[in-house]
């Protein structure tokens, strides 16, 4: 297995550092630099995304025929790494990363046609409407109710954690449309649009001070039969194939960038103690492990072979290893981290930093990223498919 670039490869990452070199404004990086999740405000995304667009790139991952590049998966990697370097803001996932791809493989003609051309100009805007109250992780025993009548669903209920509802007009959302059998048997897949009557989007202000979470409620909302993706009662077929999307993929350079820049402090102060550095310099060593991993799962992908229990290696050791340069952030900053400083760690802020500004956002961005573990599938989740695939436990 060969994991070095090829002549090609090296010639498209020098095209693609051109292309960000070009297009990636201060701006850009700022709100890029200062993101505390995988979310940034839609403001600077959607920017990013018409660049991308204009260019043709805004959709790696999807079939040329919808708008795609064409690229390889060593193209698609470069791509994804190069970005991440340079500090470009990540675009928002859930529309071009998880239900474009579940309406390729399961939309209509008709959705696709409607759908497919807005996603990828960034006119529409989507959010998630998976978990509940009360069904979180055990995502089968979702109880929001959706009663046909006629050419519509009716639905009442409510779903939580929805990321970004706030500034969604669309939403995905798994319905109960039956209650009997199976839990999984009872659930379909409906594409809404978030100003209809009936939907009330309320604030779940989180623990790092962010305003990304929402509950959003539904009361009498009808919904057109024609929205529903895949057939009904099939929903679960449908969520088990975005989940593929939702988990799968993604690069550590991000990862190595963040922490280069938290190195640099540490090692412009003086009174940073050795061990510091010493952990700084060994999430380094293992961050190196992880793209050579990654690497490794780019060439079984381009050869035609699945990632297999690799997806769930990386899974665990990004998120863990983002977890660990978030606390050594923490600790670079010093006394400086307690402090609140929200308004300072908004992009285009000219508000006073206390404290090294290159750390303004660790603790919020440490805050944000414990449920890194979590979220995509819990780390705990992942080691059983290890543990069952590779040690056949």
């Amino acid at each position: 297995m060969n994991l070095d670039y090829s002549e090609q490869d090296i010639a498209f990452r020098e095209e693609v550092r051109a292309f960000l070199d070009a297009n990636l404004t201060p701006e850009l990086c700022e709100a890029g630099r200062k993101a505390t999740s995988v979310f940034v405000e839609p403001e600077f995304t959607l920017a990013w995304q018409r660049k991308l667009y204009a260019r043709g790139w805004v959709a790696p991952h999807w079939p040329a025929e919808y708008g795609g590049t064409g690229w390889s998966e060593s193209q698609r990697y470069i791509f994804a790494s190069e970005c991440a370097r340079a500090g470009a803001p990540p675009l928002a996932p859930m529309g071009l990363g998880m239900v474009g791809p579940c309406i390729i493989g399961y939309g209509t003609p008709e959705q696709k046609a409607h759908y497919l051309p807005r996603l990828l100009a960034g006119e529409d805007y989507w959010c998630q409407g998976y978990s509940e109250p009360g069904s979180g992780s055990d995502l089968a025993s979702l109880s929001l109710k959706a009663e046909r009548d006629g050419d519509h669903y009716v639905l009442n209920g409510s779903k939580i954690w929805t990321t970004h509802a706030h500034h969604a007009n669309r939403m995905f959302c798994l319905v109960r449309t039956r209650s009997d059998g199976k839990p999984q048997q009872g659930i379909t897949f409906l594409l809404l649009d978030m100003s209809t009557p009936g939907i009330t989007v309320d604030p779940i202000i989180s623990i790092s001070g962010d305003h990304e979470l929402n509950q959003v409620f539904f009361v009498d909302v009808r919904v057109p039969v024609s929205g529903r993706l895949g057939e009904e009662n099939d929903g679960w077929t449908v969520a088990k194939y975005l989940l593929e999307f939702e988990r799968g993929g993604g690069s550590s350079a991000g990862l190595v960038a963040h922490l280069e820049h938290v190195r640099a402090n540490i090692e412009a102060d003086p009174a940073s103690p050795a061990s510091l550095r010493m952990r700084a310099a060994d999430v380094a060593i293992r961050l190196e492990a992880v793209s050579a991993t990654e690497k490794r799962v780019m060439a079984s992908l381009a050869s035609g072979q699945p990632p297999g229990p690799a997806a769930s290696q990386l899974k665990i050791q990004r998120t863990e290893l983002m977890q660990a340069v978030d606390e050594i952030a923490i600790e670079a900053a010093g006394p400086f981290a307690s402090l609140c400083q929200l308004t300072a760690c908004a992009p285009g802020s000219n508000a006073p930093v206390l404290g090294p500004p290159e750390l303004v956002t660790a603790m919020p961005r440490y805050l944000n990223n414990r449920a890194g573990s979590i979220y995509g599938g819990s780390n705990e989740v992942q080691r059983n498919i290890i543990a069952k695939a590779v040690l056949g436990l």
